[in-house]
């Protein structure tokens, strides 16, 4: 029998030895060059001459000489990882020299000299996959900790890195193989007068499955929004306060604010965090009619934002009645994710309409949430800023531990469930069990897939090419 070509590389891969620099680019205190495969320590000690014999998971100190004449470079402290109980769950070796860039490019050519090879982006976790030190979740759970913006992005990335995707897949999964053994036991022994298991049974135990893998499914939206964040378009018309309101919320200043209108003509960008969650801020044009035209370009790239945005806040003065285009604006939001903010609330109120705010542009009732604001003193700035995470933070969200953090978890949710709703499809149409059994091992393979057992090659590798070198 030929072996599996994807057995075959693999094997391959692991009787090379990979050498990186695992740091981030530049000068620093520390510079860290790792090894990882058969040949490491044997390599490791080519490079730096050790004061005392390497033991696992011990630093010891060495000395990085000079090729040429052999005369103390730097010194290092190289820690020794035996196998399996490394990180990549072969011999790996990390030698910690002080952070010049000379230094670590010298070691890692002396390295590739003595016969390793420059490993590729993320190569040191993929070994550590295939050598099953981790699956799939955690190790994309990896990545996700090293991009993390927040501490509640690093706090979820840890949780997948502790496994409780993996724990949550784990029961609908069993589910899955119970029903599948059964269904086999009846093929494979009709002839025993074993029971066919009847139709009501298999449908509950899809039901089931499906059921935690519905539940699973909306956690994606979370998911998405912990992992890429969301943008916020600040709009209304000029001089309301737009961009004064935009640097109390980034608590700096970073848009310029002038007592004349249309001040802000090309947006302005930045990124906060509120609540855990990364959120770009969008400064735009106010929205007006006008024959200048840098203000005019200002205002179309202002509306092409606010169509593209996540959320939007609608800016009014919250001193003066509400204009009809105002109006119209807050009409168009509605079944958006959208605030208004009734800025100026400092001021007094004109002609004391309190309630224009609250009155809609037809019979409906009020869309829009508003919180009065005040971008001079602050009033009010703390509420926004609470309205605006509990509108981030969806009460209906999913909270639960282990949840889907990127398009290809999801994309294996679905099709597990897609899977599920073909076979019971195929129980209401009496198919026999056979022909049944090929959905259900359809929807199995979606679940290995999640977090790896039967991750094609093509897979793998544009999962860990987007992991730094060194990780």
């Amino acid at each position: 029998m030929q072996p599996h070509p994807q057995t075959t590389e693999r094997e391959s891969i692991a009787q090379e030895t990979i050498v990186a620099i695992s740091t981030p680019p530049g000068r620093g205190g520390i510079g860290i060059v790792r090894l990882s495969g058969p040949h490491a320590t044997e390599i490791s000690e080519k490079l730096v001459r050790m004061r005392a014999p390497m033991e696992h998971a011990r630093a010891r100190l060495a000395d990085v000489p000079e090729p040429e004449t052999g005369e103390r470079l730097d010194e290092a402290v190289v820690t020794w990882f035996a196998r399996p109980n490394s990180y990549t769950g072969e011999d790996l070796v990390e030698i910690a020299a002080h952070g010049s860039p000379v230094v670590l490019e010298m070691l890692v050519r002396l390295a590739l000299r003595a016969g390793a090879r420059l490993a590729r982006p993320g190569e040191f976790t993929e070994r550590a996959f295939l050598s099953g030190r981790m699956d799939l979740t955690e190790a994309e759970a990896i990545r996700d900790l090293i991009e993390a913006q927040t501490l509640y992005q690093a706090r979820v990335a840890a949780e997948q890195m502790g496994g409780a995707l993996s724990r949550r897949v784990h029961p609908a999964k069993e589910k899955l193989v119970e029903l599948i053994a059964l269904l086999e036991a009846g093929i494979d022994f009709a002839e025993d007068d074993v029971a066919v298991t009847p139709d009501a049974e298999i449908v509950t135990f899809v039901d089931t499955v499906s059921g935690e893998l519905q539940k699973l499914a909306k956690s994606w939206e979370h998911g998405r929004l912990v992992h890429a964040g969301l943008r916020l378009a600040i709009v209304g018309r000029p001089n309301v306060g737009k961009s004064s309101l935009f640097n109390r919320l980034l608590e700096r200043e970073r848009a310029i604010v002038t007592a004349q209108p249309g001040t802000t003509r090309d947006l302005v960008t930045e990124r906060m965090s509120l609540g855990g969650i990364p959120l770009e801020l969008v400064d735009t044009a106010g929205f007006r009619e006008t024959s200048e035209e840098a203000e005019a370009i200002g205002v179309r790239k202002s509306r092409e934002v606010l169509a593209d945005a996540d959320l939007a806040l609608l800016v009014v003065d919250g001193s003066v009645p509400l204009r009809e285009d105002e109006r119209e604006l807050m009409a168009s939001l509605a079944g958006r994710r959208a605030l208004a903010a009734a800025n100026k609330c400092d001021l007094p109120m004109d002609n004391g309409d309190e309630m224009a705010l609250e009155t809609p542009v037809s019979e409906a009732p009020p869309a829009l949430r508003v919180v009065r604001t005040s971008a001079l003193t602050g009033e009010g700035v703390g509420s926004l800023r609470d309205a605006l995470a509990e509108m981030i933070h969806n009460p209906g969200g999913e909270c639960e531990p282990g949840i889907l953090t990127n398009l290809r978890q999801f994309e294996a949710v679905r099709g597990a469930m897609d899977a599920l709703g073909a076979a019971r499809q195929a129980v209401a149409e009496r198919i026999p069990h056979e022909m049944l059994l090929l959905h259900l091992y359809a929807a199995l393979r979606q679940l290995d897939s999640l977090t790896g057992e039967t991750t094609t090659e093509d897979v793998l590798n544009r999962i860990f090419s987007s992991f730094c070198i060194g990780k």
